[in-house]
């Protein structure tokens, strides 16, 4: 399982290194229609909105690490070790919870999107949004993992990992 991390990181990495070439190459491409060729596209502006999406999403669902993500921890940070295992468990019992909770509505949601589209490519909005499912779910994943490290004999390695004081195992 160790070895198979990395290749999953290194393939996560790599999609959202093509996700950001590709909204920079349109942006690129756009921003010369617009002041030399002066003829914008309208098509690039939309592509471009929609890799954002699915950037964002990406990255926040495979590549951030928890600490990386805006977190409010002064009272977490000042209480002692014992007290942070048991503020984390809460904290990710109530994020997998409620992302695993939500799931089944998203999924729906997005699927309901099917009968909107984009303005110019007239692509659905199912196919935008389809991210967001992935998202929530990687979110739950992550969520029961942490769990599971918490419970774990080595919490101390996940607290650390979480507050950035070192990184996990």
């Amino acid at each position: 399982m160790r070895s198979v991390i990395p290749f999953l990181k290194t393939g996560a990495d790599g999609i959202a290194v093509i996700l950001f070439t590709a909204m920079f190459g349109l942006f690129l491409v756009q921003v010369f229609s617009r002041y030399v060729l002066n003829a914008p596209l309208g098509w690039t502006v939309e592509v471009c909105l929609v890799l954002y999406i699915w950037l964002v999403f990406w990255t926040s669902a495979f590549i951030l690490r928890e600490r990386d993500h805006v977190s409010f921890n002064m009272l977490f940070l000042a209480v002692s070790p014992g007290k942070k295992r048991v503020m984390a468990i809460i904290g990710m019992v109530c994020i997998g919870a409620g992302f695993a909770a939500s799931l089944p509505i998203v999924i729906d949601y997005v699927a309901f999107m099917r009968i909107e589209s984009t303005p110019v490519l007239r692509v659905g909005l199912d196919l935008v949004y389809a991210i967001f499912p992935v998202f929530i779910f990687a979110v739950a994943v992550r969520s029961l993992l942490s769990l599971w490290r918490l419970a774990s004999r080595r919490w101390q390695t996940e607290i650390n990992a979480m507050t950035g004081e070192e990184e996990p195992l």
